[in-house]
């Protein structure tokens, strides 16, 4: 049996390996474009940051050390130009010396990957402009960061690229601004667990220009002008492209495949295309959505990898199947994590789910223990079904542990209130003996018993401030006047008993403290005496953080600062 794989890093070279494992006997051939076979594309923000500063650390693999060790032929600087289903070959140039030739196969695995979104804007070419997705990308932005110099620079998107590139240009020294059309960085959140990324990146110095659209670039005053619509350019010494990705499908498309959204290569969950013998893997891929069932496109190195193994096993005359992606995935943003897995409630919604959600701020570990610190969840779920749909975390200690076991229960198709049955590991270094996710489980199965009544950020603005419903912020005097939400009276938790003569019955209640624990107790209190009582999420920390966000974001100006004071 002769293999043939066209594209290395992640789903490409896992399929090679795993073949060799499954079969001494195959003739495995890769074809690479670039110079590089396995590499480490999510390391490349730290080496322009020197974080890594050997480049040798990126190539996992070297061609030599894959036929060492595999005895499987690593092609790189040969392109496949086409691909010939019916006669089962491709025509490969050498990029090196020009040379053409055609390798038959019997089975061909695609893993091209996906490219840098290139918009068609004026400008684009100009030499001070560069996107970031290979090992030559990398040492071409530091090349430039090396000889140059650069004071400056604007990153135009603001997904993990975006973040990543931004904090290790920041230790570099460099002014950085990220700019793009929505109002939010990493989508993957919602706008209002983003508002946590926000503030830490304009906590070290990041300027966002956030809801503003880029209409192209123009080399100005030695460096070069990024110019927005209705606004001021702004400028910079160099301009990093970092809008995302497409799939690098025009191979696939030339041999007549199937293709799905933005392009990309239909495959089934054996990962066989639409051509008997050709697989595909990788970011080119359309994928099933693990939550929702529907298409979709997520370019993460775990799904790669896996994807490659399942076509390895069956090319071997296995029967894998991918299962679809769930989208988990973490992120260091300064001193900060952030993680995602499953669908944020935005996108629940627009899926059709009737989607609701838990937001909580527990500490990392045990609050008697030195050092534990905050953490910002929200746990989305079904609110018919109580099916977990997905979770969202920022904060800095423990944030991988606590999303990998939510991954985990969703992958396992737990419903959200099972959480609070999870056996997780404590002490008090770690955890709390309710573990954070034991605790978005306990509130989840609150409101399943009807123990707890939610109101939310978005209902805050619609709230009467006509007397016919109370509202009540139950923290300190000191936490209430250093502020306060308008229109809420103060009577602190402790206090409430003393007090309930001055609420009346007849009116619904709308309580709120500075995390959501006292406020819960609160409701329960006034639930216990005959009051209809609805408790926020979040709390106060969570609705001044988005609100003071969603301000800075409006008030942002055209000379490429927001203005970074709370």
């Amino acid at each position: 049996m002769k293999v043939v794989i066209v594209g290395g890093v992640a789903g490409g070279a896992t399929a090679a390996a795993r073949i060799r494992r499954l079969d001494e006997q195959a003739e495995i051939v890769v074809f690479e474009r670039s110079g590089y076979i396995s590499y480490a594309n999510c390391g490349l923000p730290y080496y322009i940051g020197d974080v890594i500063t050997d480049p040798e650390e990126l190539t996992l693999q070297t061609p030599e050390n894959f036929f060492s060790r595999f005895r499987i032929k690593m092609k790189v600087r040969h392109e496949v130009t086409a691909i010939d289903s019916e006669r089962k070959k491709v025509c490969v140039k050498n990029l090196e010396n020009g040379e053409e030739f055609e390798e038959t196969y019997d089975k061909l695995i695609l893993s091209p990957g996906a490219k840098p979104a290139q918009p068609r804007l004026p400008g684009v070419g100009i030499k001070k402009l560069f996107t970031l997705r290979t090992v030559e990308d990398t040492f071409r932005i530091k090349e430039y960061i090396n000889q140059k110099h650069p004071k400056s620079a604007v990153l135009a998107g603001g997904g993990f690229i975006g973040l990543e590139l931004a904090e290790n240009l920041r230790d570099l020294g460099m002014e950085v601004t990220i700019v793009q059309r929505p109002k939010q960085l990493m989508n993957p959140f919602d706008a209002d667990m983003a508002s946590m990324i926000h503030s830490e990146m304009r906590r070290h110095g990041v300027k966002l220009v956030l809801g503003h659209t880029v209409e192209g670039f123009e080399e100005k005053d030695g460096g070069v002008d990024i110019l927005l619509k209705d606004e001021k350019p702004l400028h910079a010494d160099m301009v990093v492209l970092a809008i995302g990705v497409v799939p690098d499908t025009n191979l696939a498309k030339e041999a007549g495949l199937e293709l799905g959204i933005k392009g990309s290569i239909v495959v089934n969950e054996r990962m066989e295309t639409s051509k008997p013998d050709i697989y595909a893997a990788g970011d080119a891929v359309q994928v099933k959505h693990y939550v929702t069932g529907q298409d979709a496109l997520i370019s993460l190195a775990g799904p790669a990898n896996k994807q490659g193994r399942i076509i390895a096993d069956n090319i071997c005359g296995g029967d894998s199947k991918y299962l679809g992606s769930q989208g988990s995935s973490v992120i260091k943003v300064f001193d900060m994590t952030a993680a995602v897995t499953g669908i944020n409630e935005t996108n629940a919604r627009k899926a059709g789910l009737n989607a609701d959600a838990v937001i909580l701020s527990p500490m990392s570990h045990a609050g008697y223990y030195p050092g534990g610190k905050v953490m910002t969840m929200k746990v989305v779920f079904e609110k018919d079904t109580y099916r977990l749909l997905g979770a969202q975390i920022v904060g800095y200690e423990g944030v991988d542990k606590r999303i990998d076991v939510l991954a985990a229960a969703i992958h396992a198709g737990l419903k959200a209130t099972r959480l609070k049955d999870l056996d997780l590991a404590y002490a008090p270094p770690y955890s709390s003996a309710k573990d954070p996710v034991n605790m978005a489980g306990f509130m989840i199965d609150n409101i399943f018993k009807g123990i707890l009544k939610q109101w939310r950020l978005e209902d805050a603005a619609a709230l009467p401030r006509d007397g016919s419903v109370t509202l009540l912020d139950v923290r300190t005097v000191w936490e209430y006047n250093n502020g306060h939400i308008e229109g809420f009276q103060n009577i602190p938790v402790d206090e409430l008993r003393n007090h309930l003569d001055k609420l009346e019955k007849s009116k619904p209640v709308y309580v709120i403290c500075q995390s959501g624990l006292r406020s819960y107790i609160a409701a329960r209190i006034l639930e216990g005496n005959g009051y209809k009582a609805y408790n926020f999420s979040g709390g106060f920390r969570f609705y001044e953080a988005v609100m003071g966000d969603r301000r800075l974001i409006e008030s942002a100006t055209a000379c490429g600062m927001d203005r970074n004071e709370p």
